[in-house]
């Protein structure tokens, strides 16, 4: 039958596609039968034949939730309680300050949500299981199977007077009976009555009965519900409460008069139910609005509004709010009141004792937090194995956190450098000790501070860049467990970095920016401590640095220094400079000295110079003038007079290196010696002394064409061409306004063109030498660090370049003149300037032949082998069209003056 019927409602729906293809004019549209036959599918077969067949459930008169719009109760399984939709407003409709308008954390009346349903229907749409002492009624259906010589399968209603009618008994009378009895009666009856016939008795669908929920309800009216259906069903049913109804005082009224009030906070806090009893036919659940209310929120488990019922005191509200969470702060509660008048008022409650506060009707009670700052504990970050918190009790010295420095301490760890950053009054100002951690670990006393309450302990890399300590952990010869620490580096962003800054109070990353710019600010008022920093080669990015390097790690603390620091309190810091490993500005410690300040910087290098060194402090008589202070470095570094050596607020010390000290001064000697290469130098050494070591000139040298460049001479040089360059464009552009037959043909474009070019050479850096001169010792050259120096070989040629007609070189002939080899290269050309011809010499010496007399031009002297003839072009040349031009222009000029006297 059910393939039947499935056959049946697949032609329905091809017939009625087809009919609804074809237009609704033809007036084709399915039976009520068939209607009916395809509202009994599922709701899943009813849309999958839907879509397959193109047609709409709201043409067939069927909402798309599966429900026929004819007959709300048809669905039976069908939940009729939906979500309420509880947003007010679409977030299309927001507009853009209400979008992104921070949202404060709302506090909701507590309970409602459980009931906040959206009731679709007011058919009954739950099936409880029956009780044993259910009374049966009329509507009731039961369940009968009888087997044995005779059998029967089916259902039996208890009709309107109470009776059930079995086929083949005698009619019963139920109505008023329990479920269990009304079950012993019929099968007695069936074994009394059909002899060799048992019955199995269930209970089938109960009967519904109406009531009303009014009041404070969500959707007050009748509806109609199942016989064991409780107060809180008709709650859901309904959809819940409105935004004012009571929790504590829902009323169930039969016949006028209130038998039984329900407290739902029973039920929800502790899960009494005993007051929802069942209802009856004609029932009305009344909810009454809300009483009493107070708000608590803060360090409890569940805030929300609670609703008063009656003199609840402050310990049943806590209760109510499930407690307080562990972070409570319960002796500094805030209650907000209303008093009646325009504002309100404050109180304060120490809540773990027992007090007289008695909740109001509007009352906030506020449970704060306690503070996240640790009491009795020190913490220790930077290059540590196991950083973090520490507990601390009175006595505690630094040597508790260092059993050894090899097992507590990184690879990348400065053994002799570390601070201890303690505050000093309730503004969190701070002051900072030096320590060193290897001292420490041996319990010197010098080293092995004792510790105070709430101490950080920062302790840095010995190296400054990453590349350094990557480098330097390549060569160590270290553990498993020691590349496993290396991971640790990394949690200082996660954890130390932002525990570091709270401490400083620098927490967020706006005081961190705001902290950097007034370092930097206040350190360029310091000029004698900062001008190191004008020296550096070159500027390293913020992530180059090591993550536990000096300069991250000593930025926010000297922050902090500057932003305590004030008129009567002057800021805690000092500068090194000079021939130490890390120069630079660094926090000023308790009782500070000379010593300290070298460990600080890293220590000294090795060209030190330690008879001398210099301090430069302010004035303390005329604060404007600064005093230089020289001390004996060697004498303040093993001295144990911390008066002597002390330095003071914003003191500049300079470690100077030992005189002529220099790392490694190079000369390369290239070409014809006997030993070509590189050679180490001492500052000042002599040419002549070099070619000794290089072996001196091989017989194919040419020393008269050697060539010396030097780094500072091509520095210079090319400082000359680019300020040439610039005047050149500074000229161009001014002279670009005024024109003239006399000026240059060239545009605008062309001439900066030329001058781009002009920028783009590269100045060599060379100095003429007599190398000769100095190979024997008459002439002497002090060497410069980068020095080169080229030694050609023999050159047989005279080179002409310039205007002439065809530039070449020339196999050197003695006796040959000047013109002599002007005429090989085709003599000049029209534009050459014959009075400004020079020679350059094979050494880089420029010379101007004498040109005194007929006779002086053809000296051939003057010219030797590897020299070049330059013939320059005569820039005040004027071609023959000018000439001819201009001429004209003032022959014209002279007549018309002449004719203008002669008619005078």
């Amino acid at each position: 039958m059910k393939l039947i019927k499935l056959f049946a409602v697949l032609l329905l729906l091809v017939f009625a596609s087809s009919s609804f293809a074809q237009g609704s004019s033809q007036g084709v549209a399915p039976t009520e039968q068939q209607l009916e036959q395809f509202q009994k599918l599922p709701k899943s077969q009813q849309k999958a034949l839907a879509e397959k067949y193109g047609i709409s459930l709201d043409a067939l008169g069927f909402s798309t939730d599966g429900e026929s719009s004819d007959d709300e109760g048809s669905n039976k399984n069908s939940s009729s309680i939906l979500p309420r939709d509880l947003d007010e407003k679409d977030s299309e409709e927001l507009t853009d300050e209400e979008k992104f308008k921070p949202k404060e954390e709302e506090i909701k009346p507590f309970g409602y949500e459980l009931f906040s349903g959206e009731p679709t229907t007011f058919a009954p749409s739950e099936n409880a299981l029956v009780p044993s002492t259910y009374m049966v009624g009329p509507g009731d259906t039961f369940t009968l199977n009888l087997y044995g010589k005779e059998s029967f399968n089916g259902e039996v209603t208890v009709d309107r007077e109470g009776r059930l009618v079995i086929d083949k008994l005698q009619p019963v009378n139920v109505a008023g009976m329990q479920y269990n009895q009304v079950v012993e009666l019929i099968q007695q009856k069936v074994e009394q009555e059909m002899i060799g016939v048992r019955a199995f008795v269930s209970m089938g669908e109960t009967r519904t009965i109406r009531v009303m929920v009014l009041g404070e309800a969500y959707k007050p009216g009748a509806y109609t519900i199942p016989s064991l259906s409780s107060i809180t069903h008709a709650l859901f049913v309904s959809g819940g409460l409105s935004d004012i109804g009571s929790l504590r005082n829902i009323q169930l009224k039969r016949a006028g008069k209130t038998i039984q009030t329900l407290d739902l906070y029973d039920l929800l806090i502790e899960g009494d139910s005993s007051d929802d009893v069942i209802l009856k036919p004609g029932d009305v659940v009344f909810i009454p609005p809300v009483g009493k209310q107070v708000t608590i929120s803060g360090e409890v488990r569940r805030p929300a509004i609670f609703e008063l019922q009656g003199s609840e005191s402050l310990d049943e509200v806590i209760a109510m709010a499930g407690g307080l969470t562990a972070q409570a702060y319960p002796q500094k509660t805030i209650v907000e009141r209303y008093t009646g008048n325009s504002s309100k008022t404050i109180l304060q409650l120490d809540i773990t004792k027992n007090s007289q506060y008695s909740p109001k009707n509007g009352d906030t009670i506020k449970v704060p937090a306690s503070s996240d700052e640790l009491d009795n504990a020190v913490t220790l970050i930077g290059a540590v194995t196991y950083p973090g918190n520490y507990s601390w009790k009175e006595g505690d010295k630094v040597s508790r956190l260092f059993t050894s420095v090899k097992s507590d301490l990184l690879p990348t760890a400065d053994y002799e450098y570390g601070l201890i950053v303690r505050e000093v009054n309730q503004k969190g100002d701070i002051e900072v000790h030096q320590f060193s951690p290897l001292e420490a670990s041996q319990n010197n006393v010098k080293s092995d501070l004792e510790l105070k309450a709430r101490d950080i302990v920062v302790i840095f890399s010995r190296f400054q860049t990453k590349d350094d300590e990557e480098a330097a952990l390549k060569t160590l010869a270290i553990t498993k467990e020691q590349l496993e620490l290396r991971e640790r580096m990394k949690l200082w962003e996660q954890y130390e970095e932002k525990q570091f800054y709270e401490f400083i109070d620098l927490g967020g990353a706006l005081e961190k920016e705001l902290a950097e710019q007034l370092a930097a600010e206040e350190s360029k008022k310091i000029t004698n401590i900062t001008d190191f920093l004008n020296s550096k080669e070159e500027e390293l990015k913020e992530s180059d640095y090591a993550v536990f390097s000096r300069e991250k790690l000593l930025r926010p603390i000297i922050a902090k220094l500057n932003q305590q620091s004030s008129y009567s309190s002057q800021v805690k810091i000092f500068g090194i400079r000079g021939e130490v490993r890390f120069d630079g500005v660094y926090p000023l410690p308790i009782n500070a000295t000379v010593k300290k300040a070298v460990l600080a910087a890293g220590g000294l290098k090795e060209s030190t110079f330690l008879e001398k060194a210099e301090i430069t402090r302010y004035s303390n008589e005329h604060k404007s003038l600064l005093d230089h202070v020289e001390v004996d470095l060697n004498e303040a570094l093993t001295s144990n007079d911390n008066e002597k050596f002390a330095i003071q607020s914003k003191d500049s010390i300079s470690i100077y290196p030992i005189p002529n000290w220099q790392k490694d001064l190079q000369i390369e000697i290239v070409g014809e010696v006997r030993f070509p290469g590189i050679y180490s130098i001492r500052k000042g050494e002599d040419l002549t002394k070099v070619l000794e070591r290089a072996g001196g000139f091989t017989e194919f040298s040419y020393p008269e064409g050697a060539i010396f460049t030097r780094e500072s001479i091509r520095f210079q040089e090319q400082q000359q061409l680019n300020k040439l360059s610039e005047d050149l464009r500074r000229d161009i552009a001014a002279k670009s306004f005024n024109s003239s037959i006399t000026d240059s043909s060239l545009s605008y474009k062309d001439m900066d063109s030329l001058i781009t070019d002009l920028a783009k050479v590269k100045a060599v850096g060379r100095l003429v030498i007599d190398l000769p001169a100095i190979e024997q010792g008459q002439q002497h050259l002090p060497l410069q660090d980068q020095d080169v120096l080229y030694i050609p070989t023999k050159s047989n040629s005279i080179s002409v370049v310039g205007e002439v007609n065809f530039s070449t070189s020339h196999i050197y002939k003695a006796g040959l003149s000047l013109d002599d080899y002007i005429n090989r290269s085709g003599g000049f050309k029209q534009r050459a300037d014959e009075e400004r011809i020079y020679i350059i010499k094979a050494s880089g010496l420029v010379t101007i032949p004498d040109q005194g007399s007929w006779f002086a031009a053809n000296k051939a002297e003057e010219l030797s082998p590897g020299d070049t003839i330059v013939v320059p072009l005569n820039t005040e040349h004027v071609d023959n069209l000018t000439l001819w031009s201009t001429a004209t222009q003032i022959l014209y000029q002279m007549g018309v003056a002449l004719a203008a006297i002669s008619s005078l």
